[in-house]
C-alpha cells in the first residue's frame, strides 16, 4: 500500500481524535474528570502521536509527546486536571489542528508564527520550548527511556521480513523501525541477508533483507502489530512475547480473538469518498426519471406482462432509492457537539457563565444539509451568547441563576428536520425593534405588527440594534445571511422571543436535498409537485363565491388558486380539487385542476435567473420528459394565508388567525 494512499485516512482520524479529546476537554471544564476521563484523553493523545510518527510528521509528534507527558503527569496524580488546564489543552488541540492542516497541504516544516505559538503553550504547560526537531529528538529519547524500565517494561523477540516488492509500493522499511522507536526502544537489530541473491541477478528497486531484534515496550501485541497495519499484506511479521508476561500476553491474544470474533458478528464501518456517494445519488437520481419514463411506454403499449415487469422494476428502484440515502443520513449530534466549544469560548470572552443544553441529537439528515447548516447555526448560537444571555448581575436582579442556558433541539417533523436555538436571556425589545424598522423605512410607522413579523425583520439586511459593536455581532451584518444560506437549503427560519424570558429561533430543512417523495397536480397543460409528507388530505373543492377560505369540517381553511398564483390561461376543470397542505402547525388548501397520485420526484436546482420565482423551490424532468415546477409548501401557505385575510378587507376572522 502506497503510504499517500493511506494520508487521507490518517487526517480523518486525526481530526476525529481532536473532536473526540476536545469534547472530554470541555466536560473537564465544568466538572472534576474521572480517572476514565483522563486515560481517555491520554490515550487520544497517544495514538495521535504515534500515527503522526508513523507518516514522518515529526514536528507533531514533538508537540503532542508533550501534551501526552503532561497527561500522564495527571494520571500520575502530579498535576490536577482543572478548567484552567483543561483550557490550555483545547488550545494545544487547536494548535495540532493546525499543525495537521499544514501537513495536508504537503508542508514539511511549521512556520515561524506557529512554533512561537506552539512554545508558548508547552510553557504554559509546564515543557521546555524546543523546535521542532529538538522536540523530535526529545520525544523519541524520552519514550526510549521510559522503554528501558525494567519494572514495567519485558523484550519482545521480532522476526521481520518485507516481500520483495515492498519498496515497489512506496513503502520505506526503515520508516516502520522508526515508529517502532516512539513507543519503545529497539536492542540487538541483526540484518538477516539470506535472500540476497548474486550480484548480478541484483534488483535496485527490491527488498532482500529482513531483521531480528529485541523491542523493549510496555504496549501490547495489538500495538505492535498495528504499527505494521499499512503493510500487513507485504511482509512476515513474528512476536515471541518476553518471558515474565507470556501468560498476559497470551491472554490478550485470546481476548483479541474473541473481540475480532464478535466484531465478524457485529456491524462494521467502511469509509466512502462523498464524491462517490453523490455520484451514486446522481445515477439513482436519472435512473428514477428513466423508469417513469419506461411506465409510460409499459401503459400505452397495453401489453399486461410489460406493465407488471415495470411494476417490479420500479419497486425495486424504490428500495434501492430508500437504501442509498440513508447511506447519507448522519446523526446532528456531531454537528451539536461543536457547539461546546463555542459556548466554552465566547463565554470566556464575554464574561458570562452559560451552559449548552442539548437534545435530540439522534436525529438525522442529509450529510449535505449538515454541512451547510453547521456555519448558520454557530452564527445563531453566539448572537444568543452575545445578544440574548444578560451578565451575571443583571440575571440576578431579574431572579435568574447567574448560570445562563442555550439549547440546541432537534426532531423531525411532516417529513422535515426542526432545529431550535434557544436562549433563557432578556428576550427581544419589541419597542426598540420597531423604532429601528420605522427609522430604516421598513414598515409605516401606523403599522401594527404582529410580535412574528416584527421579530422577523431581524433577518432583514443590515437591521441591529445592538447599542455598541463587539468582536462577536452588533454590526448588522450576519442574520440575513444566516436566513439566505437556510433558504438556499429550502429551508424556512423564524423567530420567536417574549420579553425577559428568552428567545426561540426555529430553522425547518428538509430531510435530503436530492430526491423526495412527489405527489403530482395539474392545471391546465402544467403539471407541478408537492412534498407528499407536507400533504394532509385532498378533498373536493366547494367555497362560496368571492372567498379565499372554506369550512373543512368547521375549521377555517385558508386556500389559494394555483391558476392564479401562476396566471394559467385555460379554463378550469369542472371539478376541482383542493390538496390540503401543512407546515408548522398550520394549514391552507391548494386548488388544482387534477390529482395525479404519488411519484417519486428528482429534484433538480433551478437556473440563477430563476431563484428568486415565489413559491417554487424547484423542478423536475417527468416520465415524458417535460419539466415540473416543484412548489415551495411554507412559500404558498403563507400566500394564501395572506391573501385570504386580505380579502376580508377587516381583521381577520379569529380562527383564521388561530390557523395563521
Amino acid at each position: 500500500m502506497n503510504i499517500d494512499e493511506a494520508l487521507p485516512t490518517f487526517f480523518a482520524e486525526s481530526a476525529e481524535l481532536l473532536r473526540e479529546m476536545e469534547t472530554d476537554l470541555l466536560a473537564c471544564t465544568s466538572a472534576a474528570p474521572s480517572a476514565d476521563d483522563v486515560n481517555r484523553i491520554f490515550r487520544g493523545a497517544h495514538t495521535l502521536k504515534g500515527s503522526a510518527g508513523l507518516f514522518g510528521f515529526e514536528y507533531i509528534v514533538a508537540f503532542v509527546h508533550e501534551v501526552e507527558a503532561c497527561l500522564d503527569r495527571v494520571r500520575l496524580g502530579k498535576a490536577v486536571l482543572d478548567s484552567q488546564l483543561a483550557s490550555v489543552l483545547l488550545e494545544c488541540n487547536d494548535h495540532v489542528e493546525k499543525l495537521l492542516a499544514l501537513a495536508s497541504q504537503g508542508n514539511t516544516a511549521p512556520t515561524a508564527q506557529m512554533l512561537a505559538d506552539g512554545n508558548g503553550l508547552l510553557k504554559s504547560l509546564g515543557a521546555e520550548p524546543k523546535t521542532a526537531e529538538a522536540g523530535s529528538a526529545a520525544a523519541d529519547k524520552a519514550v526510549g527511556a521510559q522503554a528501558a524500565a525494567p519494572a514495567t517494561i519485558g523484550a519482545w523477540q521480532v522476526g521481520l521480513r518485507f516481500s520483495p516488492e515492498v519498496l515497489v509500493a512506496g513503502m520505506d522499511p526503515l520508516g516502520f523501525l522508526r515508529y517502532l522507536n516512539t513507543f519503545g526502544t529497539i536492542k540487538d537489530l541483526t540484518i538477516v541477508d539470506d535472500a540476497l541473491p548474486p550480484v548480478a541477478e541484483f534488483d535496485a528497486q527490491k527488498c532482500y533483507v529482513g531483521f531480528k531484534f529485541a523491542f523493549d515496550t510496555d504496549a501490547s501485541r495489538e500495538k505492535i502489530e498495528g504499527a505494521f497495519d499499512f503493510v500487513r499484506d507485504d511482509c512476515t511479521l513474528e512476536l515471541t512475547p518476553p518471558a515474565p508476561k507470556a501468560a498476559a500476553a497470551a491472554a490478550a491474544a485470546a481476548a483479541s480473538g474473541q473481540q475480532a470474533a464478535a466484531s465478524a458478528n457485529g456491524h462494521q464501518t467502511i469509509r466512502v469518498d462523498s464524491q462517490k456517494l453523490d455520484g451514486l445519488i446522481t445515477r439513482i437520481g436519472e435512473l428514477i426519471t428513466a423508469v417513469a419514463g419506461a411506465n409510460l411506454v409499459a401503459r400505452r403499449s397495453g401489453s399486461r406482462d410489460f406493465e407488471e415487469c415495470m411494476a417490479n422494476v420500479t419497486g425495486l428502484v424504490e428500495e434501492i432509492r430508500e437504501g442509498s440515502l440513508q447511506l447519507r443520513m448522519v446523526k446532528i449530534g456531531g454537528t451539536f457537539s461543536r457547539f461546546k466549544r463555542v459556548v466554552h469560548d465566547v463565554s470566556r470572552e464575554l464574561g458570562k457563565e452559560i451552559e449548552l443544553q442539548i437534545s435530540g441529537e439522534d436525529t438525522e439528515l442529509d450529510k449535505t444539509v449538515v454541512e451547510r447548516i453547521a456555519d448558520p447555526l454557530t452564527h445563531l448560537v453566539r448572537n444568543a451568547i452575545d445578544h440574548g444571555i444578560e451578565a451575571a448581575d443583571v440575571r440576578a436582579s431579574r431572579g435568574k441563576s447567574s448560570v445562563g442556558a442555550i439549547k440546541l433541539n432537534a426532531y423531525h417533523d411532516s417529513g422535515t428536520i426542526v432545529i431550535e436555538v434557544s436562549d433563557d436571556g432578556g428576550g427581544l425589545k419589541r419597542d426598540r425593534i420597531l423604532a429601528k424598522a420605522i427609522e430604516r423605512g421598513l414598515i409605516d410607522a401606523s403599522a401594527k405588527p404582529s410580535d412574528s413579523d416584527l421579530f422577523n425583520l431581524i433577518f432583514e439586511p443590515g437591521f441591529s440594534t445592538a447599542e455598541a459593536v463587539t468582536n462577536l455581532s452588533g454590526r448588522g451584518v450576519g442574520m440575513d445571511v444566516v436566513k439566505r444560506n437556510i433558504t438556499a437549503l429550502r429551508g424556512v427560519v423564524s423567530m420567536k422571543s417574549v420579553d425577559g424570558a428568552g428567545t426561540t429561533v426555529t430553522v425547518r430543512l428538509p430531510l435530503t436535498l436530492a430526491i423526495i417523495n412527489g405527489f403530482q397536480v395539474g392545471v391546465g397543460s402544467s403539471i407541478y409537485v408537492l412534498p407528499l409528507d407536507s400533504i394532509d388530505e385532498c378533498v373536493e373543492f366547494s367555497a362560496s363565491a368571492g372567498h379565499d377560505f372554506t369550512s373543512l369540517r368547521g375549521e377555517v381553511l385558508p386556500f389559494i388558486h394555483l391558476r392564479s398564483l401562476f396566471a394559467t390561461q385555460a379554463a378550469p376543470a369542472k371539478r376541482q380539487s383542493i390538496v390540503v397542505v401543512r407546515h408548522g402547525g398550520r394549514r391552507a388548501g391548494i386548488v388544482v385542476d387534477t390529482l395525479l397520485g404519488e411519484f417519486q420526484t428528482v429534484i433538480k436546482p433551478l437556473a440563477k435567473m430563476f431563484t428568486r420565482v415565489d413559491c417554487v423551490s424547484g423542478s423536475s424532468i417527468l416520465g415524458t420528459g417535460d419539466v415540473a415546477l416543484i412548489l415551495d409548501v411554507p412559500a404558498v401557505l403563507e400566500r394564501a394565508i395572506q391573501r385570504s385575510q386580505a380579502a376580508t378587507k377587516q381583521q381577520p376572522d379569529p380562527r383564521l388567525a388561530a390557523v395563521a
